[in-house]
C-alpha cells in the first residue's frame, strides 16, 4: 500500500487524523476503511457492530468524506490508531499492514435513499447522554468484556422513538465522532436495510441485524 495519504491542504489532513483518533478513542482496536477515487476519500469507522450472529448489536458506522490526492485510488481497512502525523502537514502516514473488519465487508447503498424526516442535534446529544448514563448505571464493578458488550448491545441497540425508531447507537455515534456541534437539523434517510443520519460534519449509517431464525416454508413444484 502507499505509505502516505496526501491531501490538498493541512486542514483536510488534520480532519482525517481527528476522525481516526475519535474512532480509536471508542475502541482501541477500531478499524477505519479508506476508499479513495477521483479526488475524494471516504473514511468509515465501525462505531458499533456485532461480534457474533447471536448478538443484538446493530452495525453503526460513521462516515466522513474529505478531499485527497486525485491520483490516489484505494479500498483498504487499517487500524485507526495506525494513522499518524508526518513531517509534512498535508500528509498522513499509513500503518504497514491492513486489517480485516467484518463490518467493512458490507457497504451501504449508493442510491435509493429517501428522506423520512429530521432530527435536532440537541435530541441526538440528549439521547446519547442518556444512553451513556444508562450503560454506566447497569455495569457492575469490574465487569468482563462479555458483560460490557451485553449491556451495550441492549442500550445502544434498542429502537428509540425520539430518533425515528433508529437504534440509540446512532446518537452515540453522532456525538462520540464529533458530528454534533452546535444546533442544526440533521436529515434522516432510509434505504432497504439501512438508515442514514446526515449532519454537516459527517454521516451516521445504521444497518440493523439480519433476521434470525427459520423462514416460512414455501411450496415447490406441483
Amino acid at each position: 500500500m502507499s505509505p502516505r495519504l496526501r491531501f490538498p491542504d493541512a486542514d483536510a489532513a488534520a480532519d482525517a487524523l481527528t476522525f481516526a483518533g475519535r474512532a480509536a478513542a471508542i475502541d482501541a482496536e477500531a478499524g477505519v476503511r479508506l476508499v479513495a477515487a477521483s479526488g475524494s476519500l471516504a473514511m468509515t469507522a465501525g462505531v458499533l457492530s456485532a461480534r457474533s450472529l447471536l448478538e443484538a448489536m446493530p452495525t453503526v458506522l460513521a462516515l466522513r468524506v474529505l478531499p485527497v490526492d486525485p491520483e490516489l485510488e484505494c479500498d483498504l481497512t487499517v487500524t485507526a490508531s495506525g494513522l499518524v502525523t508526518t513531517d509534512v502537514a498535508t500528509e498522513v502516514a499509513l500503518p504497514d499492514t491492513a486489517v480485516r473488519a467484518a463490518w467493512a465487508g458490507v457497504s451501504p447503498p449508493r442510491s435509493g435513499w429517501q428522506r423520512i424526516g429530521g432530527l435536532a442535534s440537541t435530541v441526538l446529544a440528549a439521547r446519547a447522554q442518556w444512553g451513556m448514563a444508562a450503560v454506566a448505571h447497569e455495569l457492575p464493578t469490574d465487569p468482563g468484556e462479555d458483560v460490557v458488550r451485553t449491556v451495550r448491545a441492549r442500550i445502544w441497540g434498542e429502537a428509540d422513538a425520539d430518533l425515528h425508531d433508529l437504534p440509540r447507537g446512532a446518537a452515540f455515534a453522532a456525538v462520540s465522532m464529533g458530528f454534533v456541534h452546535g444546533e442544526e437539523e440533521a436529515a434522516v434517510f432510509a434505504a432497504p436495510g439501512w438508515a442514514r443520519v446526515t449532519l454537516r460534519r459527517g454521516h451516521v449509517l445504521v444497518r440493523r441485524p439480519a433476521r434470525q431464525g427459520m423462514t416460512d416454508v414455501r411450496a415447490t413444484g406441483r
